[in-house]
This record gives C-alpha cells, sequence and structure tokens, in this order.
C-alpha cells in the first residue's frame, strides 16, 4: 500500500515550518522531505537539515537530468523536491510530508492528485508583517519583497484541500494533526490496512 503524500504551503512569515516540526514530533511516522534551493543558508540554517544548499548552476543541472519532483523559482531562487526524496518512500508505504511554496504544489498534484494539501494563512496582515520582522535575518527590502509576494501567494488558497488560520499555535498543531490522522482513516485506504479483519468480519462462517 502506498504512503500518502502530505503538502504543506504558506506565505514567508505564516509558521509553516515551525507548525510542521511541531506535528512531526507527534508523527514520526512521517518522513519530512528536505528541499533543495540556490539561495545560500540564513543564520542558523544547517546543510541538508534544513535545506540541500547548492549553486544556481547545480540545481539547473539537476533539473536538465530530470531529479525534480517539483521545483519552482522562488523570490529569484530555485527551490525543488528530488524524486529520491519521495517516491520510493511512498512506494514502500511511508507517509512524506512536503513543505513547498503553492507552484511546486500545483505541480505535484498534477502527478499525484490524491496527494492531500494544505495550506497555512497567518492571522492578520499586521501579524504577518511583525513576524517576518521578528525573524531579524533580512534586510528592509527583503521584507518588503516578501511581504509584497505574500499577497500573490495567498491568492493561491483556493487550490488547496484544507486552510488552516495559525493564531493560536497550539490549535494549529492539533488542527494540522488532525488532518494528517483523518486522511490515513480513509475508507480505501483502511480497506487496504485491515484487508484480513474485513473479510473475517464479513465472512458467513
Amino acid at each position: 500500500m502506498r504512503g500518502n503524500l502530505f503538502i504543506v504551503s504558506a506565505p514567508s512569515g505564516a509558521g509553516k515550518s515551525s507548525l510542521v516540526n511541531a506535528v512531526l514530533a507527534l508523527e514520526p511516522s512521517i518522513a519530512l522531505s528536505i528541499s533543495f534551493t540556490s539561495r545560500g543558508p540564513r543564520p542558523g540554517e544547517r546543510h541538508a537539515q534544513h535545506y540541500h544548499f547548492i549553486s544556481k548552476q547545480e540545481f539547473e543541472a539537476m533539473i536538465g537530468a530530470g531529479d525534480f519532483f517539483e521545483y519552482a523559482l522562488v523570490h529569484g531562487d530555485y527551490k525543488g523536491t528530488a524524486r529520491q526524496s519521495v517516491e520510493p518512500q511512498l512506494a514502500a508505504g511511508k507517509d512524506v510530508l512536503l513543505e513547498i511554496d503553492w507552484q511546486g504544489a500545483r505541480q505535484v498534484r498534477s502527478k499525484i492528485p490524491e496527494a492531500i494539501s494544505v495550506f497555512i494563512l497567518p492571522p492578520s496582515r499586521p501579524a504577518l508583517e511583525e513576524r517576518m520582522r521578528k525573524r531579524g535575518q533580512d534586510s528592509e527590502d527583503v521584507i518588503a519583497q516578501r511581504f509584497s509576494a505574500a499577497h500573490e501567494e495567498m491568492s493561491h488558497l483556493h487550490e488547496f484541500d484544507y486552510l488552516l488560520v495559525n493564531e493560536d499555535f497550539d490549535q494549529a498543531v492539533v488542527e494540522m494533526r488532525s488532518i494528517f490522522i483523518a486522511s490515513r482513516l480513509r475508507q480505501q485506504q483502511q480497506q487496504q490496512r485491515h484487508r484480513d479483519l474485513i473479510a473475517g468480519l464479513l465472512s458467513a462462517g
């Protein structure tokens, strides 16, 4: 039985990574796919832990070789998911989570329509701007660029299966985890997972 593919997207500053990390700590059976990026690491980021940091030339070579499951140009830098990070694990029955933007999510859904997608919203525009500034990692120009891009990113929320507002962090963690748990309990998957049990329960004897 193939694993579930979960997609989580959000505008920069909505708290996506913090939510994902909190949920994965409670759901260790879900594998987080580590994306590749052509941008440099921010303070505190580590190679192969937060991203696979490679040069733009290396990224474009991987595109040419067909190595990416999805990729997009985001804020002038490439971001993408390698095929080897996703397809073998799904085939082995492992659930995989992609933390990607709406462009990548659209590519993934075209290949795997049954993927479960979640979009995270901030509670307000002022809250979003405040969160961007609190990171203390970007210049004013970068913050302005990201804040402007957030409107475009949020305009694609209708493309996702679930919409989650990250106002109360603990509540948002509960809601995201609930989505993942409920997805595993869908009738078709449960029939495969409990085939022998169901056969025994429905047998004439």
